[in-house]
C-alpha cells in the first residue's frame, strides 16, 4: 500500500530501540527521512544503521525533559532533513518496581516516570507542534499502553503515566485540528521490549526460589492469559499501525487511542 508519505520528514523519540527503533525502520520504508532523539548513547550510530542512499537519517541525542536540548534537536533536524511533518512519541520509561499492591511502592517511585512519561511528552509536544500549527499540516502518535486504559496494578506509575498520555492526546487533538494537525494515541498490549522485560524482572525478584519462572515461560502463560488472539504483538506490528495513522489514508482519524493488543482490551 503506498502511504503517500514519501519524502515527508519524521521524528521518533525513544527511537534508538524497542517499538520506536520498529517505528522509524518503517518510516524509512515509506521513503521519509527520519531523525532519532534518545537519550541513549549509540543513537546517532543507530541512525547511521537506519540510512540508505535514498533516505536521509539523523541522530540527535537529548534529554526530553530538557527543552533546551530539545529545541537544538529540532534545529538540527529541519537544517539537516527539512520540516517535521510527523512525530511519533515512543520515549517512556517504568518504575522498575513491582507494584502489586501498589503500597510496595513509594512516593519517590513515581517522580521520575512521571517526569519521563508526562512532562517529557509535554516538552516535546511544546517543541514540535508549533511548526506544524504555522505549516497547517502535520500528524502526532505517541505509543501508549493498555496499561493506561484498565489501570494494571503491574506499575501504578506507569499505568498512570499512560493514562495521561492518552488525555493529554486527545486534548492537543481538539486543539490542532483547525490547523489540519491529527494526534493519536497507538496502544501495545503484550510486547517483548526491554520494558516488558523489566516487568518480569521486578516480578521475579520477588518470589520465592522455587516460585521463580523464566521470562519466556513468565510471558508465554501470561499473553495467552490477557490476549484472546493468545500469542505476543511484535514492534513491527506497533509500527504498522502507527504510520499508517500518521499517513492521508488515516486523515479523517484524531483524537483516537487505537489498540493493537491482541483483544487484550475490549472496552468492558
Amino acid at each position: 500500500m503506498d502511504l503517500r508519505i514519501q519524502g515527508n520528514v519524521a521524528v521518533v523519540t525513544g527511537g534508538a530501540s524497542g517499538i520506536g527503533w520498529a517505528c522509524a525502520k518503517a518510516f524509512v520504508q515509506e521513503g521519509c527521512a527520519v531523525a532519532l532523539w534518545d537519550v541513549a548513547s549509540n543513537t546517532e550510530e543507530q541512525a547511521r544503521h537506519l540510512a540508505s542512499t535514498d533516505v536521509l537519517t539523523l541522530g540527535c541525542r537529548v534529554d526530553i525533559c530538557d527543552g533546551d536540548q530539545l529545541r537544538t534537536a529540532l534545529e538540527k533536524t529541519e537544517s539537516v532533513l527539512g520540516p517535521v511533518s510527523h512525530l511519533v512519541h515512543a520515549a517512556a520509561i517504568g518504575s522498575g518496581k513491582f507494584g502489586f499492591p501498589f503500597t510496595n511502592l513509594q512516593p519517590a517511585d513515581w517522580q521520575k516516570v512521571l517526569e519521563v512519561n508526562v512532562m517529557g511528552m509535554v516538552h516535546v509536544s511544546h517543541t514540535v507542534a508549533p511548526g506544524m500549527r504555522a505549516r497547517q499540516n502535520g500528524s502526532t502518535v505517541s505509543i501508549g499502553s493498555v496499561a493506561g486504559q484498565i489501570g494494571s496494578q503491574t506499575d501504578p506509575p506507569y499505568s498512570a503515566t499512560k493514562a495521561a498520555n492518552i488525555n493529554f492526546a486527545q486534548c492537543l487533538a481538539k486543539d490542532l485540528a483547525p490547523h489540519n494537525v491529527r494526534v493519536n494515541v497507538v496502544n501495545p498490549g503484550m510486547v517483548q521490549t526491554t520494558l516488558n522485560r523489566g516487568v518480569w524482572e521486578a516480578w521475579y525478584s520477588r518470589q520465592s526460589v522455587d516460585a521463580r519462572r523464566s521470562y519466556e515461560d513468565w510471558g508465554t502463560e501470561k499473553v495467552k492469559t490477557v490476549a484472546p488472539l493468545g500469542s505476543w504483538q511484535q514492534p513491527e506490528d506497533i509500527a504498522d499501525m502507527l504510520v499508517f495513522l500518521s499517513s492521508p489514508k488515516a486523515r479523517h482519524v484524531t483524537g483516537q487511542a487505537v489498540n493493537v493488543d491482541g483483544g487484550q482490551v475490549m472496552h468492558w
